[in-house]
């Protein structure tokens, strides 16, 4: 019976192709935007939490001011170099420090002018930014205590500047002062908030302060932890020695701010996925829309097709029987539509990912999901015109024109 059904089902269907698809139009288009909408969410998301795992492995960035990014606000006097050795000696649990000073210069090389971030800091600056190098060395001993000039660039700076040219051996201007290329940096990226990782000059930090910035003040520090630290205690003993040092009263406020990146990353990771719920759930609205199209057709066949029930009735078929048949259309209307809309969704998923540059995540449960809400979406809405053609009179059915 149930093969039977399914097959007087299909070949009505076949019977008005085209009302057949606009009326699946409106499941289509419901089914293939919620399961874009959360996988492009999903890459998104996954996309920063790579973004924020590049910054460093177990991070904690020490900034003057109140801001939490941004750098020192309101006049925050900024750190010292001593600050970051206390932090390695006095804290517990903690797998490198490094301070950062950072500048901007215009870099010269045989006439091709870039403009870039300076960084001045140590080799720890490169462990805890999770930095590898794609070719030469770091720095020496003597080269950081002496303030040498030499450099490691990232990759928007070697391929800007050198092209295909050798850059380690090399030397170019650093605003005034010549710097000797002692390394490149293996790509990063875009970072989380936009920026290109890559497009960084890195020299010790003697170097930026006497020949650059004229000055020793350290804009950050570099907190790394061990692996299985408590970052809460590690950031409560940062707060309580520098509060020591910066010769803080009980009731002043901090002048610094200590931010966990694992911590920024779980925020913006939550913040897109409530983005995706929200835009999920708007683009299911058109599912609704679309089963109310696939009930106004429905009513519309039972009218068309009054006379063909009625005879069916008369020669004995049940009412369960026309009910089911009716119903089984209505849900193969709408599980088809289902079908059409996943293998939209899947290619305009991989489009999306490749124009946003995010990874392309595929979640069978949601495609599942939307399938069965879409069958589910044919039941509802296809069991009242199934109910009403199950229920007509066969000597009215008979006298219908």
């Amino acid at each position: 019976m149930w093969l039977s059904t399914l097959l007087l089902a299909m070949r009505s269907i076949r019977r008005n192709l085209l009302r057949s698809f606009l009326t699946i139009l409106g499941i289509v288009i419901g089914v293939s935007a919620v399961i874009t909408m959360v996988t492009v969410g999903n890459g998104a998301t996954l996309a920063i939490q790579n973004q924020i795992s590049g910054l460093g492995t177990n991070l904690l960035q020490v900034r003057p001011g109140q801001r939490m990014m941004g750098g020192g606000g309101g006049g925050a006097p900024a750190f010292k170099e001593a600050d970051a050795e206390a932090i390695a000696s006095q804290i517990g649990s903690i797998a490198a420090v490094a301070p950062e000073a950072r500048s901007s210069a215009v870099l010269v090389l045989d006439g091709r002018n870039w403009s870039s971030s300076i960084i001045g800091s140590n080799n720890r600056w490169l462990f805890t930014g999770n930095w590898k190098l794609a070719d030469g060395r770091e720095f020496t001993d003597d080269e950081q205590v002496a303030g040498a000039g030499v450099c490691l660039i990232g990759e928007t700076v070697r391929r800007e500047l050198f092209g295909s040219r050798a850059a380690v051996g090399a030397s170019m201007r650093v605003k005034q002062i010549s710097c000797e290329v002692i390394g490149v940096l293996a790509a990063k990226g875009q970072g989380a908030f936009g920026n290109d990782q890559d497009d960084v000059v890195l020299m010790p930090l003697h170097t930026l302060q006497r020949r650059i910035t004229g000055n020793t003040r350290v804009n950050t520090l570099m907190v790394s932890m061990a692996d299985g630290a408590d970052p809460e205690r590690i950031k409560a003993g940062i707060t309580e020695l520098l509060r020591e040092r910066r010769k803080l009263a009980q009731n002043d406020e901090d002048n610094f701010n200590v931010l966990d990146t694992k911590q920024l990353g779980e925020t913006l990771s939550g913040t897109t996925k409530v983005m995706t719920t929200l835009l999920g759930a708007v683009a299911a609205v058109s599912l609704l829309v679309g089963g109310i199209g696939i009930m106004n057709i429905m009513l519309v066949s039972v009218t068309e097709r009054t006379r063909e029930i009625g005879l069916r009735l008369a020669i004995g078929a049940l009412e369960r029987e026309v009910l089911l048949q009716f119903l089984i259309e209505a849900v193969v209307l709408a599980a088809l539509g289902g079908v059409i809309g996943i293998v939209l969704a899947t290619g305009a998923s991989i489009g999306l990912a490749r124009f946003m540059e995010v990874p392309f995540v595929f979640n069978p449960g949601v495609n599942v999901i939307a399938f069965l809400f879409s069958a589910g979406i044919g039941v509802l809405f296809g069991y009242f015109p199934a109910r009403r053609a199950a229920r007509l009179d066969p000597i009215e059915a008979l006298r219908h024109e």
